[in-house]
C-alpha cells in the first residue's frame, strides 16, 4: 500500500511537471495579448514634484482618469535620469505649487526643462491662474499651464492636448488677456479724438512711463520717429515735458 501511494504521488508529480512545462512553452492567452498591447500603447508622462505624497496622489488620479497615461513620478529631473534607463517621456509635468513663476529660480527651471526635453512638451501645474504667471511660464518654454483649481479630467485632457502639439491655458487666463487687450484698445480709441492713431499709441506708452527705445521697439518705429510723435503730442496737449504729458493723458482717461 505504501509503495502504491508513493507511485501515485510520483505520477501526480510528473503530471504536474509536464503541465507546468507545457504552460511555460504555451503562447499567452488572448487576454494577455490585450494587456501587453495596452501597456505598450500607454503614454509615458514624467511628473516632477519634490513633494512625495502630492506627486503620488496626482499620478494615481491621472492614471485612474485616463488609463492611457503612464505617470512616472519623481522628485527632480536628476532623479529621472538616474533611473530612466534610456526611456523618453511623451510629456513632462512640472509641479510648482504655490511658488511664483516670476521668481528667477522657477523660471530658469522651466526653461532648462524645456531645453532638456525639447522634443516633449513641458506643462506647468501651479496653484494660481494669474495671467502674469501664465505668460511667464509660456515665455520660459512651457507648452501648457494647468492651475490646480481645475479637475483631474481637465488636467488629463490638457496633457493629451500638449502631446498633440497644442498649448493649454485656463479659460480664466484667456478672459483676463481679453480684458487687458480691450482695456488698452479703449484707451487708445479714447485718445483718437485728439491724436492720430500712431500718436495715440505713443501717448499711451508715455502714460505707462516707457522709454523712447522701448516704445520704438514695441511699435516697430525708428527712435527718431518716436521723438517726432512725442513733440506733436506735447504741442497738442500744451505740455512742456513727458511727465506733464503722462499726467494730462491720465486726466483725459479718468
Amino acid at each position: 500500500m505504501e509503495h502504491a501511494k508513493i507511485g501515485q504521488n510520483s505520477s501526480n508529480n510528473l503530471h504536474g511537471i509536464m503541465k507546468a512545462s507545457a504552460g511555460a512553452l504555451a503562447a499567452p492567452a488572448p487576454e494577455e495579448w490585450d494587456e501587453a498591447r495596452d501597456e505598450k500603447d500607454r503614454e509615458l508622462v514624467l511628473l516632477i514634484d519634490p513633494r512625495v505624497l502630492d506627486r503620488e496622489c496626482l499620478a494615481r488620479s491621472l492614471e485612474t482618469q485616463n488609463p492611457s497615461l503612464d505617470i512616472f513620478a519623481v522628485g527632480s529631473s536628476d532623479e529621472w535620469h538616474r533611473i530612466a534607463g534610456g526611456r523618453q517621456p511623451k510629456a513632462v509635468l512640472l509641479i510648482v505649487g504655490s511658488r511664483k513663476i516670476t521668481e528667477q529660480g522657477i523660471c530658469n527651471e522651466i526653461h532648462d526643462l524645456a531645453e532638456e526635453f525639447e522634443d516633449q512638451p513641458v506643462i506647468v501645474i501651479a496653484d494660481t491662474d494669474d495671467l502674469g504667471q501664465i505668460l511667464k511660464a509660456l515665455e520660459a518654454g512651457a507648452k501648457g499651464y494647468i492651475p490646480s483649481n481645475v479637475g483631474v479630467d481637465v488636467a488629463a485632457e490638457a496633457i493629451l492636448l500638449a502631446r498633440a502639439g497644442g498649448v493649454f491655458v485656463p479659460a480664466s487666463g484667456v478672459l483676463a488677456m481679453r480684458d487687458v487687450i480691450n482695456s488698452n484698445s479703449s484707451r487708445v480709441v479714447g485718445l483718437g479724438n485728439l491724436f492720430t492713431a500712431r500718436e495715440a499709441e505713443v501717448a499711451e506708452a508715455l502714460r505707462r512711463g516707457k522709454a523712447n527705445k522701448i516704445i520704438a521697439y514695441e511699435l516697430q518705429l525708428c527712435e527718431s520717429t518716436v521723438k517726432v510723435h512725442i513733440r506733436n503730442i506735447m504741442k497738442k496737449l500744451n505740455a512742456t515735458n513727458r511727465t506733464e504729458v503722462a499726467y494730462k493723458i491720465r486726466e483725459m482717461q479718468s
